[in-house]
């Protein structure tokens, strides 16, 4: 399937999202092993980082800084001082576990969703790794222990509700992705309205995200989301040693 044809994909995913139909390129077998470990090359999921950087940097992401610039609001984020573990490893595994996970493992939502918010602010420290590595050993569990199909699914009644709901609460996962990231800013005085603009790039991450999620897997849109936040990293690396009086 050629990248153009998953942008279609996508834009149709956003108008109506749903369950079905996956994209091509999975292989039979066990539909755990697949949630985790996707059939997705490197180079597309460099294509979709490079498509939201593109769009970031061109459209959503000179609005934000207009907004902050008229709201006052100020980034918290130093160059000199990057969290590149937490941008690299710890964000892109807890924050999917947090927002996408259970869009498509309702079952796992009553339990997942509370746990892991609550590691996600623990933060990439001891009690949060422990934390973020029972949550894994707990998905894992089953498929470690050789018994993937004790299992039991939802009854069909849920099931069917749910997809009822389906694009309200995928729609809402992605605004709420935005929202949480309204952390990164010294907010100040910012009116209201103008903090929505602030977070439109993570917006349209969490759309892409999101979708990605529903349509490869969980492992894909971890992978998409470690690489979109590794090449802003990259950048500032570079800029670091380069020029190191800018990041001062």
């Amino acid at each position: 399937m050629r990248f153009r044809d998953e942008l279609r994909d996508f834009f149709r995913f956003l108008r109506r999202p749903g369950f079905t139909p996956r994209l091509p390129g999975r292989r039979a077998g066990d539909g755990w092993w697949q949630d985790w470990f996707p059939v997705l090359s490197v180079g597309r999921l460099l294509k979709w980082a490079l498509f939201l950087w593109l769009v970031n940097l061109v459209f959503l992401g000179p609005i934000a800084v207009a907004a902050a610039g008229v709201g006052g609001a100020t980034h918290r984020l130093r160059l000199d001082d990057i969290p590149w573990l937490q941008a690299l490893l710890w964000a892109p595994i807890i924050e999917e576990l947090v927002f996408r996970y259970g869009l498509r493992r309702l079952g796992h939502a009553w339990w997942m969703v509370p746990v892991a918010v609550a590691t996600m602010f623990m933060g990439p420290k001891w009690p949060g790794v422990l934390a973020l590595t029972g949550i894994l050993v707990v998905c894992w569990l089953p498929y470690l222990a050789g018994t993937p199909s004790a299992r039991r699914p939802l009854p069909w009644k849920y099931r069917t509700a749910y997809r009822g709901l389906f694009p309200w609460v995928f729609h809402l996962s992605s605004v709420l992705f935005a929202a949480v990231h309204l952390y990164n800013f010294n907010l100040h005085q910012t009116p209201l309205w103008l903090l929505p603009l602030l977070v439109l790039p993570q917006w349209l991450t969490g759309l892409v995200l999101g979708w990605l999620r529903i349509r490869r897997g969980i492992g894909a849109s971890m992978l998409l989301h470690a690489l979109f936040n590794g090449g802003p990293l990259l950048i500032v690396w570079i800029v670091i040693q380069v020029a190191p009086d800018l990041a001062m």
